[in-house]
């Protein structure tokens, strides 16, 4: 479904530019979700997001990673979610501009490689020295070495509104009390639309 918000784009302040999509799917083992899609027309800016069918709690999922195995374990991120490898000291908080998707173990590393790899060449850029490019060697040496089963993580997904989840048989769900889910950055926020107008 497709329909036009009377909203203007956060980013580029057009008026009444922004169109949003829904469309609702099943997703194995996590139920049924509807996949929002807002873009500016003008500007070109696009954020997606997953909303579960029944209401959620703030929540958290673990996994723990060792073993080639896990690399096509399904992952479902929602544009709140607090992503955190505590072994390799790596996480990544929403922000204002998170999009949600869905992905693998496997996808959730290649991002976190992709990130280390844009520091090493700003820093080979800025010529830093070799103290930061070495840490970025090691930590992407690191990611490999978690990818390959060599090396054991716990993947970590914290989120405020409890959108997201880790698929496997293995991962451990927790609900997150009030103070630790009001510690996490809640992620962008969207413009206000009237819901009758989906």
């Amino acid at each position: 479904m497709e329909s036009r918000l009377e909203q203007d784009c956060p980013i580029c302040f057009s008026e009444g530019t922004l169109k949003m999509i829904a469309h609702s799917s099943e997703i194995p083992y996590f139920g049924e979700h509807t996949q929002i899609t807002m873009v500016c027309e003008e500007c070109g800016w696009k954020v997606t997001d997953f909303i579960p069918a029944d209401g959620k709690k703030p929540g958290a999922w673990s996994l723990v990673v060792n073993s080639e195995r896990h690399m096509s374990t399904r992952v479902v991120r929602s544009s709140s979610c607090t992503i955190r490898i505590g072994e390799l000291g790596l996480e990544v908080s929403p922000g204002g501009s998170s999009t949600g998707y869905v992905s693998n173990i496997e996808g959730v590393l290649n991002r976190f490689e992709d990130a280390v790899g844009t520091i090493r060449r700003q820093a080979e850029r800025d010529d830093e020295g070799t103290e930061i490019l070495t840490q970025c060697d090691d930590m992407i040496d690191s990611i490999d070495a978690v990818r390959k089963g060599d090396e054991s993580v716990t993947l970590e997904l914290l989120d405020p509104v409890g959108h997201s989840q880790i698929l496997h048989e293995d991962a451990v769900s927790r609900e997150i009390g009030r103070e630790e889910a009001e510690s996490l950055d809640p992620g962008p926020v969207y413009p206000v639309f009237d819901a009758s107008e989906i």
